[in-house]
This record gives structure tokens, C-alpha cells and sequence, in this order.
């Protein structure tokens, strides 16, 4: 049997290429509405509260669906499970595409929320039952990497395609790839080597070993999950990274550059799309400094990326007028480091989690930066209409500003959870001294 010291095989290489670029697919579906918001919402009719209800539908069944996926991935592996996300995700767009009407479509957008909420979940287990555990965090990065990626392509062949064709062929056309991915995905990704019958699991603090069966009691791994502060720290972690970025990428983004700062949809499209590469860029780096300095990610890589965020939107809207390209160029990259500071929390859920609450833990702090995005979606859109500038016609600068600032209170709570939580995780490892021993 191969130990964590060995390096992976080439089929090991296959399947996380294989799972990743579902992933990459999942989140060309997530971003899909992104790139056609204005689109959709002369569809549909839609004001800013219900176009924004596409967004946090979608993003509550994902971020509901999160725990649940955890605990099916800990029963059954990632195989049936990614190949289960790719058929609800086919399912979501058909609907999409033939939607008449608002419900219909918003109905479509939670189909494929439950369908992404499967992949990225098995995509990390795979990581950790076919690679070496020193290799965790930099795998986690580049598979973040490689499927942000998928963010370009709905940001400009889809929104082309779109423009190009119809509706129904646009959407039509996903729904089927997502089909060709599901067969492919059954055909190649295995849960675990071949060498192993069943998946081992080490308790990270005892070192007891136990084979992983469908037998586990779920309540019971999901409440271990939450009662260890580190996963506490990890789902605070992803509550507070990268919602501004999800928020910003997924709907508000686009609307706000063209009608509140008045640039052309090309240079917005542009924006948008560097947001990503910057993403990519940073991805690496803040997964090789997350394995060299892993009792400080908190202070030295999550809390600093929220910071610039924070700053960089409190420029942007305090700025006299429309703000210049070169500050909302700085804002973009600033919102990109949410992104691979977010999968720092997946580390702290494979260090403090064995791998039978493995996903679940994942499921877990998965689903904290999702509710923290579709809260702040839902903010912004309310804020808008309560404003009167809830439809494209009504758009304007002020009231996109005063809107983005409900993003503040989201920022301040997960920055206290994640201090006080990084507290507790390092009385636990013994690092920091217990008051209350004394």
C-alpha cells in the first residue's frame, strides 16, 4: 500500500484532472447568469430584488445542500456523487432554457445550486484519498485555480454564444456538456486507489484507525465536525473571504461597472475576467505559504485579505464621482484574494477533521461563505430597489455605493468569529494556555 510519503501515480494525476475539470464546468454554470444579469432581467421582467433572488436561491440550496453532500460523500464516495451533481446541473439549465416565466426560472437556478453543491466537495476528497498529505494545501489552491477559471468562460463565450444564438440554444448547450461530463466522470474517477478495499481513517488527535463504512452515524459526525473549534475556525474563514468576490462575480459586478461606473460591457467583461487571473495567480502562493507557516494562515494570509477588501471597496466608494480605472483595477484584484484565502479554511478542516468526518467538515465550512454571499446579494438588490434603482433604467452610482456597503456588518462578524475561534483552536493543540485551567 502506498504511504502519504509516496507521490501520486498517474492515474491519481487522471482523476483529479478529470474531477477538476467538472469543477470547472460547475462553476461555468454558477457564474452562468453572471455575464447575461441585464439579459435576464429583460427576460424575465425583473427589478433588482427578484433578479438577485435567481442568485440567492441558487446559493441557499448550494449552501444548504453542503452538509448533507458531506455526509453522502463520507457513505459513498466522490464518484456517485460528482456524477449525481453533473445530472441535477443538465437538469437546472434545460429548465433555464426553456423557462417561460420567473418562477420556472428561479426554480431552475436551485436545481443547478444542488448539483454544484455536490462537485467541489468530491473534487477535495479525492485530493486527500489519492494524494499525499503534504501536498493538501497546494492541490486545494490549484484546484481552486484551475476551476475559477471556468468563471472566463461564462464571462465571454457564454455571454457571446448568448448574443450569437438564442436563449434556449445558449442554455441547452451547457445542459448537455454537463451531461457528456456526467458519463465521463462515472467512466474514469474511482473513490479510492486500487490497492486499498476501503477508505482508512487516523483520528487526529488519538491516532485510533478504523476502516470507513456507510454504517457511521451521521448526527453524530456532523455535531464531531462542529464541536472541534477548528472547523469553527475554517467555516468562519470561508464566511468571511470570499462573499464580496462570489457577490461581485456572480450578479452585482457587471450592472455596477456598466451603469453605475459607466464603462462599456467589453471593459467591464475585461475586469471581471482579471478579477479571475489574479485568483489564479494568487492561488499558488497563498497555498505554498499556507504549508510552510500552517499555525499562522489566520493573522499572516486570511485576516490580511479581508483587509484589503474591506479598503479597497471604502476607496472606491468614498471616491468624488466615478471612481478611476486604475482604483476599480485595484479593486478587482483585492476582491481575487478573498478567493484563495477561502480555501485556507479547507485546510483547517482536513487538519482538525479524521477522514471519516472529512466531508462533512468540508460540507460544513463550505457552506459559510456561501450564506454569507447570497446575504449579501440579497442586501444589495433589496438596498437598491428600496432606493428606486432596482431596474437597469433606475441604476445609478450613489445607490450602487450606498449598497455595497451592507457588505461591512457580514465582514466585522466573520472577522470576530475567526479570532475567536483561531483562540480556541490553539487551546485545543495546546499551543495557547487554557484560563480555565487555571
Amino acid at each position: 500500500m502506498r504511504t502519504v510519503t509516496d507521490s501520486p501515480s498517474w492515474r491519481s494525476w487522471l482523476i483529479w484532472g478529470v474531477g477538476v475539470a467538472a469543477y470547472l464546468l460547475a462553476i461555468t454554470n454558477r457564474a452562468s447568469l453572471s455575464a447575461v444579469g441585464v439579459d435576464a432581467a429583460e427576460r424575465f421582467h425583473a427589478d433588482a430584488a427578484t433578479l438577485s433572488l435567481f442568485a440567492v436561491m441558487q446559493l441557499a440550496v448550494y449552501g444548504g445542500a453542503q452538509i448533507p453532500v458531506g455526509v453522502l460523500l463520507d457513505r459513498f464516495g466522490a464518484r456517485p456523487i460528482i456524477t449525481a451533481g453533473m445530472l441535477l446541473m443538465a437538469a437546472g439549465q434545460f429548465v433555464m432554457a426553456v423557462s417561460p416565466s420567473i418562477g420556472i426560472a428561479i426554480l431552475a437556478r436551485m436545481l443547478l445550486g444542488a448539483g454544484d453543491a455536490a462537485v467541489f466537495p468530491a473534487v477535495l476528497r479525492l485530493v486527500a484519498t489519492w494524494f499525499p498529505a503534504q501536498r493538501g494545501p497546494l492541490m486545494v489552491q490549484l484546484t481552486g485555480l484551475v476551476g475559477q477559471s471556468g468563471q472566463l468562460l461564462a464571462l465571454i463565450p457564454l455571454a457571446a454564444l448568448l448574443h450569437a444564438t438564442t436563449w434556449t440554444i445558449t442554455f441547452g448547450s451547457i445542459a448537455g456538456l454537463c451531461v457528456l461530463f456526467a458519463i465521463l466522470v462515472w467512466l474514469i474517477v474511482r473513490n479510492h486507489p486500487p490497492e486499498r478495499t476501503a477508505d482508512v481513517t487516523v483520528n487526529t488527535e488519538t491516532g485510533a484507525v478504523r476502516v470507513v463504512t456507510s454504517s457511521i452515524d451521521t448526527g453524530v459526525g456532523i455535531r464531531g465536525a462542529w464541536a472541534h473549534p477548528g472547523t469553527r475556525l475554517a467555516f468562519w474563514s470561508h464566511f468571511t473571504t470570499p462573499f464580496a468576490g462570489t457577490a461581485f462575480l456572480l450578479l452585482w459586478g457587471m450592472p455596477f461597472l456598466t451603469a453605475g461606473e459607466g464603462l462599456s460591457s467589453a471593459a467591464a467583461a475585461s475586469l471581471l475576467s482579471l478579477n479571475v487571473v489574479a485568483a489564479m495567480v494568487l492561488g499558488p502562493v497563498v497555498g505554498e505559504l499556507s504549508r510552510r507557516i500552517p499555525l499562522r494562515r489566520s493573522l499572516a494570509l486570511v485576516l490580511p485579505s479581508v483587509g484589503v477588501q474591506v479598503a479597497a471597496w471604502l476607496a472606491v466608494i468614498l471616491w468624488p464621482g466615478p471612481a478611476p480605472l486604475w482604483l476599480l483595477t485595484a479593486l478587482v484584484v483585492a476582491l481575487a484574494a478573498g478567493g484563495p484565502a477561502s480555501m485556507i479554511a479547507f485546510d483547517h478542516a482536513r487538519t482538525h477533521n479524521p477522514a471519516h468526518r472529512l466531508s462533512t467538515a468540508t460540507g460544513v465550512t463550505n457552506s459559510g461563505g456561501f450564506l454569507a454571499a447570497l446575504i449579501a446579494i440579497f442586501l444589495i438588490g433589496l438596498t437598491l430597489d428600496l432606493q428606486g434603482a432596482g431596474t437597469p433604467d433606475t441604476y445609478n452610482l450613489e445607490a450602487f455605493r450606498c449598497a455595497f456597503l451592507t457588505q461591512l456588518p457580514l465582514w466585522a462578524i466573520g472577522t470576530l468569529g475567526i479570532l475567536v475561534n483561531r483562540k480556541r483552536t490553539r487551546i485545543r493543540m495546546g499551543l495557547d494556555p487554557d484560563p480555565k485551567a487555571r
